[in-house]
């Protein structure tokens, strides 16, 4: 392959990633309204509070002893 071609692979590589991070900025908006529109959805149910607390003490036990 000569210097040419491998450059221009290199250049469609770089504008398809472009692409691709534009066209994920406008995402991050919906992804928020989603977070939105859920959150608080599951406190309603007795169970609730439980999961908080083992999903809690869970994150606890995975971290090192001098972070806790």
């Amino acid at each position: 392959m000569s210097d040419t071609t491998a450059l221009e692979d290199r250049v469609k590589a770089l504008e398809s990633d472009i692409a691709e991070l534009k066209r994920r900025e406008g995402r991050e908006e919906t992804v928020c309204e989603w977070l939105d529109r859920i959150s608080g959805r599951l406190a309603k149910y007795p169970e609730f509070e439980e999961v908080v607390r083992l999903g809690r003490e869970m994150r606890q036990a995975d971290r090192p002893d001098d972070e806790s």
